[in-house]
């Protein structure tokens, strides 16, 4: 990734990826070339090269020896023939974060990922600075001028949260590219898909122009279990977005659950419902591992809860072989499975509880209430 990539996070700093805090530099106050071409960067290939590990790189090694694919593995997949055989001297893969603007207020989210939650967390003393939207990029202009080169000539462009389909940059990126014929570049979204059109901005305007559009749709669950873990979400609505796009033939449509202790037991139905509501393909399933907040990792159910998804996973498994699921689908749950398995954190559990009541009260809201399925405590 130090060779192809290029991911622009919290208040403008280019970093490794998205989730290894491996600092390059500051887009806002040092120009492309300069991080691109800078010591940070310029150390971390020369260990990568020699084959060495960095230590803050610990979340993907864990996801792998738990029996996940991290996103280490996902992009040798995706990119290593690519970077084998061109060696190319500008990135060709980014993930630009504009700011955490968001109009939703996750359960398993923060502040710095989604202005939504600012009131919140202001009133628990969690918030960053005095402002709900923290703007990463400062200069939408000046990030182009510096940045364009390299843009035209990617291959992919990552779109997230914040919710990139609420945020004004994004569709200022996607009109200079329609403009500078660059739509062979493939757009992919994590979104909540709760809005197609923001002000003027309508965004299947600019995404009939592109090869390739992936929607990586960020729900954890149907209905109201759903609308509980993500704050925002109208169940309903999401279906009406999702029917307005099926006639885009170069759209692809999955959905992503960030796997956590709210969501892990309920993935089979989601699945089911989103397959029989003819929601995804049977290969529209993409999931994101959640590895912090610690009480929020499917490692810290209690034992007999696991045992409980264990059994809930085992049927899902019968169902699939009948209906010949693809085995990339199968894989992904069993990942679900192995890591859930590959530790205890159950003494975070306490923690979990205590979060959960603290949210419920503020919220108004019950988790008793919106289970499908309910794990035995």
């Amino acid at each position: 990734m130090p060779w192809i990539h290029y991911h622009v996070g919290n208040a403008g700093r280019v970093k490794a990826c998205c989730v290894a805090n491996i600092p390059y530099g500051d887009c806002n106050t040092q120009s492309f070339t300069e991080i691109w071409n800078g010591d940070a960067i310029n150390e971390l290939r020369a260990r990568f090269a020699k084959g060495e590990k960095d230590s803050r790189c610990a979340v993907c090694y864990r996801l792998e020896e738990a029996g996940g694919k991290s996103i280490r593995q996902e992009t040798h997949e995706k990119f290593g023939a690519d970077y084998q055989e061109q060696k190319m001297n500008l990135p060709f893969t980014f993930d630009i974060r504009f700011s955490n603007a968001c109009n939703f207020a996750c359960r398993t989210c923060w502040h710095g990922a989604s202005s939504g939650w600012f009131p919140e967390a202001k009133q628990l003393k969690r918030n960053l600075g005095e402002k709900a939207v923290l703007q990463n990029i400062q200069d939408f202009d000046a990030f182009i001028a510096e940045t364009g080169e390299a843009l035209l000539q990617a291959k992919e462009i990552y779109f997230a949260g914040g919710e990139p389909l609420v945020t004004k940059e994004h569709y200022l990126l996607l009109d200079w590219l329609v403009k500078n014929k660059a739509t062979q570049i493939y757009l992919r979204y994590n979104t909540n898909f709760s809005v197609l059109q923001m002000g003027k901005y309508n965004v299947l305007d600019y995404w009939k122009h592109f090869t390739k559009v992936e929607i990586l749709a960020s729900i954890d669950a149907n209905g109201k279990l759903g609308e509980y873990i993500r704050k925002g979400l109208n169940w309903e609505r999401f279906l009406a977005n999702r029917d307005q796009i099926r006639t885009y033939k170069n759209i692809r449509f999955l959905i992503a659950p960030t796997i956590s202790v709210f969501s892990i037991l309920n993935l089979p139905d989601l699945y089911q419902i989103c397959l029989l509501e003819q929601i995804i393909e049977p290969d529209g399933l993409y999931i994101n591992m959640l590895d912090r907040p610690l009480h929020y990792n499917t490692k810290a159910l209690p034992e007999s809860s696991k045992q409980m998804v264990v059994a809930t996973f085992h049927q899902f498994y019968q169902w699939a072989a009948k209906k010949q699921i693809p085995q990339a689908v199968i894989r992904q749950f069993k990942e679900c499975e192995a890591y859930m398995l590959s530790d205890n954190l159950s003494k975070q559990w306490k923690n979990f509880e205590k979060e959960t009541a603290l949210l419920d009260e503020m919220r108004g809201e019950s988790l008793d209430e919106v289970l499908i399925r309910t794990y035995e405590f």
